[in-house]
Parts: structure tokens; C-alpha cells; sequence
């Protein structure tokens, strides 16, 4: 005779995880699909046209890549003071924005070989996968590099400024090792910020309004980290 069980209670810990990295990686797979739509539509209009003058880059263009930078710092400072949808339509606008500041690397690569466009893609992609399954898996505590990391991408930040007063700074090899540690810092960020997102989940618990605004937030963070990426590996294939 078959005895009668009482029901074994599942732990939902997981599954609830797992839907919560799922709206992560959906928000910004929708946040780069943005920014390559944006691209195109500007490399085939008209638009490209108002990003460049006669001696290099418009002010329109500055507009748009500072306007992002501080739009990006805002959105992050405020992310919990918002609604999820406020959030979420802060970050398709700055993919948009970043989208339109792309083109010009972009049209690079299609004069040189449009085809370092799919390369740069799929090493980014394959890095970001391999990075952030590392920081989601590894149970080494990755907080110390927090510090290294913001201080390398300020070092960043400051090179890419100095660039525009002298565009000669970023040539050469000096240009090449700036680049591989634009992949390197990014590449560990998106380990770092995996590892946060994780054990920001388990410290929320059951606020669904957080997790809805930690994974607008989260999404964020990682898109960057996947776009600046894809820009310094496609820098680096069309180097002279």
C-alpha cells in the first residue's frame, strides 16, 4: 500500500532569481537593440551630417556624449526615487543618445571593413556572457575591486576629454594600451556588477518595486559596460 506524503514545499528562491536576471538581461538586450537601430537611422539619414564640421566633430555630437554621460549619472543617483517605467524610459533614451554617438566609430569600420563590426560584436558579446557568469558563480568576494574599477574608468573618462584638445594623444600605441584596458576595466565590471546585482536581490527580499527598480538599474550598468566594450574592441580592429 501506497502511504500518503504530506506535499514537499519548494523553495521559489530560485526561480525568483532567475525571473529577476531574466528582466535584467531583457532590459538591456532592449537597450542595445535601441542603440543599433539608432545607428543605423543615423548613418542612413541625413542625420550623420550634424555630427561632423569641416575640422572633425560638431558640437552637437559633444552635446549628445556629455548630455548621455551626465543623463546615465542621474538616472543611477536616482534610480530608487523612481518609478520602474520612468527608469526604463531614461535608459532607452540614453541608448538612443548613445546609438547617434557611436556613428562616427561606426562609419569608420565601414569604410575600413564593415565587417569588424560583427567581429567587434561577437568578442563583445562572448566576453560580457563569460564575464558575467563569472561574477554571478564565483563565491570569491569581488567589493575590492569597486575602488580600482571607478578610478580606472575616471582615468578613462579624462583620457577621452583630453583626446579632443589633442586628438594625437589616443594614436599610436599609447591609443592601442588605452583601449585594451577600456576592454579590461569594462570586462571586470561586468563581473563586479553581476555579483552586486546578485546579493542586492537577496538584500531587497520580497519589495517588488525594488527588484523592479534594481533591475532597470542593473540593466543599466551592464549596458554600458557591454557598449564600452564593443567600442574599444572595434577601436582597436580599425586601427592603422
Amino acid at each position: 500500500m501506497i502511504q500518503s506524503r504530506k506535499p514537499v514545499r519548494v523553495s521559489k528562491s530560485g526561480d525568483g532569481m532567475a525571473k529577476y536576471l531574466k528582466r535584467v538581461f531583457t532590459i538591456m538586450c532592449g537597450a542595445v537593440g535601441l542603440t543599433a537601430v539608432a545607428s543605423f537611422l543615423t548613418m542612413a539619414t541625413p542625420l550623420w551630417t550634424a555630427l561632423f564640421t569641416s575640422t572633425g566633430l560638431s558640437a552637437f555630437y559633444y552635446i549628445l556624449l556629455f548630455g548621455g554621460l551626465a543623463l546615465s549619472i542621474w538616472a543611477q543617483v536616482r534610480a530608487f526615487r523612481m518609478t520602474p517605467v520612468m527608469g526604463g524610459v531614461l535608459l532607452a533614451l540614453y541608448a538612443i543618445m548613445m546609438g547617434i554617438v557611436l556613428t562616427p566609430l561606426l562609419l569608420v569600420a565601414v569604410v575600413h571593413n564593415p565587417w569588424t563590426i560583427l567581429f567587434a560584436f561577437i568578442i563583445a558579446a562572448v566576453m560580457f556572457a563569460c564575464m558575467a557568469m563569472f561574477g554571478y558563480k564565483t563565491i570569491k568576494d569581488l567589493s575590492f575591486l569597486g575602488l580600482f574599477l571607478f578610478m580606472g574608468m575616471i582615468g578613462l573618462i579624462l583620457v577621452g576629454i583630453a583626446s579632443f584638445i589633442w586628438p594625437s594623444l589616443v594614436g599610436g600605441t599609447f591609443g592601442m594600451i588605452v583601449c585594451l584596458l577600456g576592454v579590461l576595466i569594462f570586462a571586470l565590471f561586468t563581473a563586479y556588477d553581476m555579483q552586486t546585482l546578485k546579493h542586492a536581490y537577496n538584500y531587497i527580499g520580497g519589495d517588488e518595486t525594488q527588484k523592479n527598480q534594481l533591475a532597470v538599474l542593473g540593466a543599466l550598468h551592464l549596458y554600458i559596460s557591454f557598449i564600452a566594450m564593443f567600442q574599444y574592441i572595434l577601436s582597436l580592429l580599425n586601427r592603422d
